[in-house]
């Protein structure tokens, strides 16, 4: 592995955060160190209430830290990052605009894309049905949210997370409301978009299977103020398939890492 690639893309150096409930401050994560790979994929998993939300806010500049540092791209974090994606639990797609006028949202507001956007309106709208075949949703490009389930709307969030190419994408339970089923084809869908375009990744999930199906190294956290209580590599090679997840060492990385949430 070269330098370039071995190098941390992102750092949080003894970061903390607080909010401020009924006027007092409360800790919401405490201390926590972290030093990510450009390129790697990593999950971090714990109680609910952990923290684990608040974690992607500081990396993304929503929030500044009440103490410690957040580095990105060598660069200390002082606001909002503009090379970073977004997708949740929601898809909190725009009701009034069609899937594609969607996945070019990020396009319209984000630059240097937006200062071009009218002159490459074209060239822009092609990429992102590009992109809507790639997840399985040629054919839907004028249907509205409403006309959409709940997995056609969370595949077009993840294209409008990735149409502007961020180096970092963030994705905070981005399955957790959809069934099984098709919470584990959009495993597959997410897996293929990572390989192909490789940013770094940041996912916060409360299922187990899914953080060793998708992630290189997973992190758990403790329960409020989160802390990071342990690191475990995920060494399966890639692509992984649905049967990885039924391997004893598959299984016994989730049995693992349920019993450090349990102790802590």
């Amino acid at each position: 592995m070269g330098a370039e690639d071995s190098r941390y893309f992102v750092e949080l150096r003894k970061a903390s955060l607080e909010y401020q409930a009924d006027g007092q401050p409360l800790l919401a994560i405490d201390d926590v160190s972290m030093s990510i790979r450009q390129g790697e994929f990593i999950a971090i998993v714990g109680p609910s209430g952990c923290g684990k939300s608040s974690l992607l806010k500081l990396v993304a500049g929503l929030h500044p830290a009440a103490r410690g540092e957040v580095i990105v791209d060598g660069k200390a974090v002082a606001g909002p990052i503009s090379i970073c994606g977004m997708a949740f639990q929601n898809s909190t797609l725009l009701p009034w605009r069609t899937a594609l006028e969607n996945v070019l949202l990020p396009l319209e507001i984000v630059q240097p894309f937006a200062r071009d956007f009218s002159r490459k309106r074209l060239e822009y709208a092609e990429r992102a049905r590009a992109l809507l075949t790639e997840v399985g949703l040629v054919g839907f490009e004028n249907k509205y949210p409403w006309e959409l389930s709940g997995g056609m709307q969370q595949r077009a969030s993840l294209c409008r997370s990735l149409i502007h190419d961020p180096r970092v994408l963030l994705l905070d339970e981005p399955f957790g409301a959809l069934d099984a089923f098709t919470r584990e084809d959009l495993w597959e869908v997410l897996q293929k978009l990572w390989m192909e375009k490789r940013p770094t990744v940041i996912l916060v999930t409360h299922d187990l299977r899914e953080a060793a199906y998708l992630a290189d190294t997973i992190y758990v956290s403790s329960a409020r103020p989160g802390r990071i209580v342990s690191c475990t590599r995920v060494e399966f090679a890639r692509p992984r398939t649905l049967e990885t997840t039924y391997l004893p060492q598959f299984m016994d990385i989730v049995h693992a890492l349920r019993e450090r949430i349990a102790r802590h």
